[in-house]
């Protein structure tokens, strides 16, 4: 990174640790919802960390090679065991992993040239359990829910913006949508993008929607779309004609 772009990632990694710290008083509140959303369809697990901040930023530095920004929903069961603390390190985040690294012409280590984020670091077993904690929650965890959404997308759009040449990728098509959990999200992402003259900014063509990771979503999107195009079409230009579809389809057409 140039030194630019390393004060970018600095300010953004002190500003979530600060965020996280913050919210992480709430824990006391947060802890029994979110032991009881996962009671139904979950088996017991150990829950460790109820605000989980990335400690792979901590090992970012300035030789570090970012080339893209990957946005992913909360942390699950894996990410906020206290031996972890770090995003899209369970069954989604293999899967990632595995993708890039059996599409070497793509010349991205998930684990190395890859910042990783969330809509918010409120941990849920599943994210749909989210749902759970705003129905039953305290105003004030009403409020982190919906805040966190907004200061993380407001985060992530400044550092993109910054990078200049890593591209965004948002991940988790089905709550971007309709009710979705992460409406706040898609709406406060946008607004960062806007020109005040109300066009979008040159930056916005390199943010991208995908299908999710989990359940192997991603892939059989990108199989599918293989299967209906060439299938001698570079990859790179597959990811970006799929992203910008979805895009288009999440934003209304931008």
């Amino acid at each position: 990174m140039t030194d630019v772009q390393y004060q970018a990632f600095c300010e953004y990694r002190d500003k979530m640790k600060s965020l996280c710290g913050q919210w992480l008083a709430l824990s006391d509140e947060l802890r029994p919802l979110q032991v009881a959303a996962a009671l139904k369809d979950t088996p017991e697990y150990p829950l460790e960390t109820s605000v989980v901040y990335n400690k792979a930023y901590d090992e970012i530095t300035k030789d570090s090679d970012i080339k893209l920004i990957v946005i992913g929903d909360n942390p699950g069961k894996e990410e906020q065991l206290s031996a972890n603390n770090r995003y899209l390190v369970g069954q989604s985040g293999r899967i990632a992993e595995g993708f890039f690294r059996r599409n070497p012409e793509l010349g991205i280590d998930f684990r190395k040239n890859v910042v990783i984020m969330n809509k918010t670091p409120v941990h849920t077993a599943k994210t749909t359990h989210l749902k759970y904690l705003a129905a039953h929650g305290s105003d004030r965890v009403k409020r982190l829910l919906h805040e966190s959404q907004l200061d993380m997308a407001r985060l992530a759009a400044e550092l993109h913006q910054k990078l200049e040449t890593a591209q965004l990728w948002l991940v988790g098509y089905s709550e971007l949508k309709g009710k979705g959990l992460f409406l706040q999200y898609r709406d406060a992402l946008l607004q960062c993008y806007r020109n005040a003259d109300g066009s979008m900014k040159e930056s916005w063509d390199s943010v991208f929607v995908f299908q999710h990771f989990s359940m192997n979503r991603f892939l059989i999107d990108l199989s599918q779309h293989q299967k209906e195009e060439s299938a001698s079409a570079l990859l790179s230009d597959a990811l970006a004609f799929i992203g910008s579809k979805h895009r288009k389809e999440i934003f209304g057409g931008i």
